[in-house]
């Protein structure tokens, strides 16, 4: 068995490296929490921007489907046919610009 001055200062050294201990857990969470905070708010922004993304990308395929449609009709094969290929109907009068 120690002394008792000896069990005092050894009991204060414990109580100390404790407590250093106990500072240095607290203060590795408190950067590991700021550190997830930080990834937490990263990835919470870059999901915002690819929805966003997402949803023009919807919108485009739409879009795309939408003139696909277009194409198989009369009205886009006659509008073919006058802008590109000058066709017109029998009968019909055509009129350019001197231009």
């Amino acid at each position: 068995m120690l002394p008792r001055g000896r069990r005092k200062r050894h009991n204060r050294t414990a109580k100390l490296l404790i407590g250093f201990v106990v500072v240095l857990v607290l203060v590795v969470t408190g950067i590991q929490c700021n550190e997830l905070r930080q990834r937490r708010d990263y990835y919470a922004e870059k999901e915002m921007q690819l929805s966003a993304e997402i949803e023009a990308e919807e919108e485009r395929a739409e879009e795309i489907s939408e003139y696909e449609t277009y194409t198989h009709t009369k009205a886009y094969i006659e509008e073919i046919a006058r802008n590109k290929l000058g066709l017109v109907y029998e009968g019909e009068i055509l009129f350019k610009d001197e231009n």
